[in-house]
Parts: structure tokens; sequence; C-alpha cells
């Protein structure tokens, strides 16, 4: 198969064609004749985009999949142009030693679903690494399930035992947490200064015991600094954006809508949000990464924090690209590149995140000039809503191919 059309990576856009060879790409080179596919100049293909923080809540138990699991979240995912996931471990069985991996990685499997999905392995008080190599994620507060830590000095007897692996963080600190757990409000309860201290300690345990750190969802302008800092100290620390802290402040919140604009960490003041789109400009940040967390209206109606973006991944990029002046290449870098670069140590022999010889034949194509208006109607995601319902973004979804198959 040949793909033609202007063509992105990290470096920029350029007309091209892309030969597939079964589920491979097996050459990139200058248009030369008539392609089996062809994408007018309204549309930009990319490596196929990665979500690299998302909930399904599919797990052995299957105590939640009601408002989402595997084959949901993938059709989801499609839906938003992404192919391949990365799966959180708070789950009722959660992911925490070989045992309990190998059992939720067998569910996965017998679930046969269309992306690929990495998953997590939980790091909770007293727990240890894994036998194989496997992306670890620590919550250092609560948040929604069990799995957390209730000091960080629990968290840090805990990591002792993974030095060296990659371990991402839930950045609260579950001291400050509990201080304001009385304050009138759910951003109150979890304010900036929670997410600033748990920072800094997240950045000494990924230097104490040399982890390859990330810093999942990222919110407050004030902790950039740090993480710049321990950058320029040599730190390997990575950090995700989500597109409700890119889009949304809490100039938005209103009575009306404050349920389904909960979330952990809350949403933050607009200098906040503006510094979030800076840092994702800059490089400071690595990944658009939504922390697709489907809860049902009823469950959002009592409180529970999260909401659902795979379905609206692809059509807000575009909204980077044409209101908020974000580059195709940027773009790349942090929904292909950087994700890809994430999962490939446990995707063999699947290759994400760039098209070239060699990787496995995943593109996502978004028509920039075709807009999409969001209707609960058009979800594929099993709880049914968005945050985004009405909103319409200047783009959309064109085309998806995973393994060498437009789907």
């Amino acid at each position: 198969m040949i793909i033609a059309g202007q063509i992105v990576d990290e470096t920029g856009v350029g007309p091209g064609q892309i030969r597939i060879d079964g589920e491979t790409i097996a050459a990139v080179e200058p248009k030369t004749g008539a392609a089996d596919v062809e994408f007018g100049d309204d549309c930009l293909i990319f490596a196929g985009m990665g979500d690299i923080h998302i909930h399904a809540r599919d797990d052995i138990s299957e105590a939640e999949t009601y408002k989402e699991d595997f084959c949901t979240a993938s059709a989801a995912a499609i839906a938003g142009g992404v192919v391949h996931v990365a799966d959180m471990p708070n789950n009722h069985v959660a992911p925490i030693d070989d045992a309990t991996y190998r059992a939720k990685l067998a569910h996965l499997q017998r679930r046969q679903a269309a992306v690929h999905i990495t998953l997590y392995a939980g790091i909770g008080p007293g727990t240890r690494p894994l036998s194989f190599s496997v992306p670890y994620k620590a919550y250092m507060g609560p948040s929604v399930g069990g799995l957390f830590f209730t000091s960080l000095q629990q968290l840090d007897d805990t990591l002792a035992h993974y030095r060296g692996c990659p371990v991402s963080f839930h950045c609260e600190d579950p001291v400050l947490l509990e201080s304001h757990q009385h304050a009138p409000t759910h951003e109150q309860r979890r304010p900036p200064e929670c997410e600033v201290s748990a920072t800094r300690f997240a950045l000494q345990m990924i230097e104490k015991y040399d982890l390859t750190g990330k810093l999942c969802h990222y919110s407050v302008g004030e902790g950039l600094p740090l993480i710049r800092a321990a950058r320029a100290r040599g730190l390997r620390v990575t950090c995700e954006v989500t597109p409700h802290h890119l889009y949304y402040d809490l100039a938005q919140v209103t009575p009306e809508n404050r349920g389904w604009m909960q979330m952990n960490p809350p949403l933050r003041g607009p200098d906040d949000r503006r510094a979030m789109l800076a840092a994702l400009r800059d490089g400071t940040l690595d990944y658009l990464a939504t922390d697709h967390a489907p809860h049902t209206l009823e469950e959002k109606a009592r409180g529970i924090s999260g909401q659902p973006h795979l379905d609206t991944y692809g059509p807000f990029v575009t909204w980077l690209i044409g209101e908020q002046g974000f580059s195709p290449a940027q773009v790349a870098r942090f929904c292909c590149v950087n994700p890809g670069e994430f999962v490939n140590p446990y995707t063999a022999p699947q290759r994400y995140g760039r098209i070239a010889p060699g990787y496995t034949a995943a593109l996502t194509v978004l028509n920039l000039n075709r807009p999409t208006t969001v209707r609960r109607a058009d979800l594929k995601t099993k709880c049914g809503w968005s945050p985004f319902e009405g909103v319409t973004f200047p783009g959309s979804v064109e085309a998806v191919f995973i393994a060498g198959r437009r789907v």
C-alpha cells in the first residue's frame, strides 16, 4: 500500500508518500506516481498518535466495566485518532506484582482490543518491582481508587526498592491534602501548593533513586521552573499535560457545571492555564495525555473526579494548531514521537511514534479544514458524555491506520 499527502514529523511538513509492507512502514519517499490512498493539502499525515495516560476501568474483577472497558476505550481512541494508549493501575484488582499484572495482561489479551494498550504497574505501600520490565505509577496522595500513599516518608521507603525504574508520579502532597480536606470547594481542598510540594519531593526521589521519572497531568505554573532546573541538573524527568488543563480554567467553572469540571488535580487559574500552553509549546511539557477518566453522569453528580477525553483527542489537537498557533511539528513531538518513545520498550515487535522504515504502519490523519462539533450521540466511550459537548473544533480526524489497515 502507498499513502500520499502532507507528511508531518518533528522537523516539519512536506509532501511525500509512505510505502507500507504488511504491518510495517517500508519506505518514506517523494511522491512518484499514483498512490493507493492520497490525502489533499487540507490534511496532515502524522505518525499514529498515542495517549500514555488513560483509565480504561477494566480488570479481572470487571467491577467498573459498566462505564468503560478495553474495547470501548479502544473505539473511543480510534474515534479520536489515537492508535495506542497506556492504562493506569488503580483498579479494583491493582496490578502490583507479577501475578496481578499477568492476570490483567491476560484479561486484556482476551478482550482483543483494537488499539495497542500498554499496562502500568502500581506502586503502593510495601510493593516491590516486578521481575520484568514495565512502566510504574505512584499515587502520592488519595485519588480515585485505593492505591495511594498517606505520607511522603512511606513513599520514600517504598521507592528505595525501585532504583533505576521508570516511575510516573501523581503529584499531590498527601499531608497538605489532609490539612485542606475541610475547605469549601474541590479546588480549595487540592490547592496549587499541594502539587508544587509534591513536585519537589518527586524530583528528589527521581534524583535519589536514579529513576526515569514522569510527572502526570501537570497543572501549576509555579512548578515549571522546578522541572526545568531538575533537567538542567541532568535528571531524567518528563511531564504530561491534559486537554482540560489547557482549555479550561476556574473562570469557566459555574454552579451548573461544577460536577463536570471536577478532576484531580483540579482546574487552576487562567495564568496557570496560559503557563501550561506556553510550557507545551517550549518543550517543558512532553506529552498531550488525556487522563481519560470515564465516569457516569450519575457518578459525576456525586462528586467523582475525572473527565473522558479519548473521543476528542484529534479534534482538540486541531484547536492547538488552528487557534493556539502550535506548529504541526510541535504536535508531532508531543502527540507522536514522545509517546512512542515512552511505550516502545514494552510494545515489541511494534514500534510507534515515527513515520520511518521499520516502524509500525500506524497513522493519524487530521483534516484541518473540516470542523467537528462534539455531540453526545457520536461518542464511542461507554460513559457516554464529554465536557466538550457543543464545542466546535476547527478540524477533525480524517483517517486512522493501524498495522497497515485503515480502521
